[in-house]
């Protein structure tokens, strides 16, 4: 898509912090971070929500899946992290391209997005 910032992040148009790259997704850090490590894995390929996605798109975030399990330790989540996906504007998807958020870094409190400390 022509006006969707992750899509101008993933072609080099816009600058990020960009710890992970391959053909099939990037993880660059969120630039506003909600706890100590907050990153977003980012699949290349543009879709907004699950129900967008074809065959191929969910085995592409399954292979992606797999590879932020890999990458944990290297990012500062070796002790556990949460992933999320938010779905539409009740979830407050701000960026219209699909896009995991892992957040951890500190001890995150049960039932709470993230706790109130960075």
């Amino acid at each position: 898509m022509d006006n969707c910032i992750f899509c101008k992040i993933i072609k080099g148009e816009l600058p990020s912090e960009k710890f992970y790259e391959d053909d099939l997704m990037i993880v660059i850090a969120d630039v506003n971070p909600r706890a100590k490590k907050h990153y977003l894995a980012i699949p290349k390929r543009h879709y907004k929500l699950f129900s967008e996605m074809t065959d191929e798109d969910a085995d592409i975030l399954g292979k992606c899946v797999r590879k932020i399990a890999e990458l944990a330790p290297s990012l500062g989540l070796e002790n556990g992290y949460r992933v999320i996906v938010n779905q539409g504007d009740d979830a407050e998807q701000t960026v219209p391209h699909l896009h995991l958020h892992l957040i951890g870094g500190q001890k995150l409190t049960l039932g709470s997005y993230v706790t109130d400390e960075k």
